[in-house]
């Protein structure tokens, strides 16, 4: 007897952030074409929310990125070369995602990063739990065994960077703060 129930074949759906901006789109055009200017306005008010809410989360992923790495030099007293260029990148990330299309404003700005890396850095404590050491410290003893305003007030210096350098000006200051960093002695060479 064959089975009646027949498994339909799995279609991704599509991102829900996605849809719900593809759908904006299509209303925004609507609002237009009819001329419901007020509507469309409004709803332009909640697109550019949308996208602010998304760049300060990205931003926030490469700060957590970078105090992961920070974290795992200071425990470790060392600065490999991956963990070097994921503080790197993050920099650089922080830098080209912060800056508005405007170019003359950020999301944020360089008097909001203490709070801001403060609330980032037990998301970093917990994902470097899982790194440093081989992963044998649970967060809230790797909490107990880093110096916070150490590791925020490094982050905080590199970040600062991304106002006043840019180009190769801000490799070659990453380069200069890595010198500071346990390990990195030898970042400050400016033979590559």
């Amino acid at each position: 007897m064959p089975c009646p129930y027949t498994p339909r074949p799995h279609t991704p759906k599509p991102h829900h952030h996605q849809t719900t901006m593809t759908q904006e789109l299509t209303d925004l055009r609507n609002y237009i074409i009819t001329g419901r200017y007020e509507e469309a306005l409004t709803l332009l008010d909640e697109l550019d929310g949308m996208s602010k809410k998304a760049t300060v989360r990205a931003i926030r992923s490469y700060a957590v990125r970078l105090l992961v790495h920070l974290i795992k030099n200071q425990v470790e007293q060392r600065l490999t070369n991956s963990w070097a260029a994921s503080i790197r990148d993050s920099v650089l990330e922080i830098q080209d995602l912060n800056l508005k299309d405007n170019k003359n404003s950020y999301y944020i700005n360089s008097d909001e990063w203490q709070e801001f890396l403060e609330t980032a850095l037990e998301d970093a404590v917990f994902a470097a739990s899982g790194e440093v050491a081989g992963g044998t410290y649970k967060p809230a003893r790797l909490m107990e065994m880093i110096n916070q305003d150490q590791i925020i007030s490094l982050a905080q210096e590199m970040l600062d960077l991304t106002y006043s350098q840019s180009g190769k000006l801000l490799r070659r200051a990453i380069n200069q703060e890595f010198a500071q960093l346990p390990g990195g002695e030898e970042w400050n060479l400016e033979s590559s």
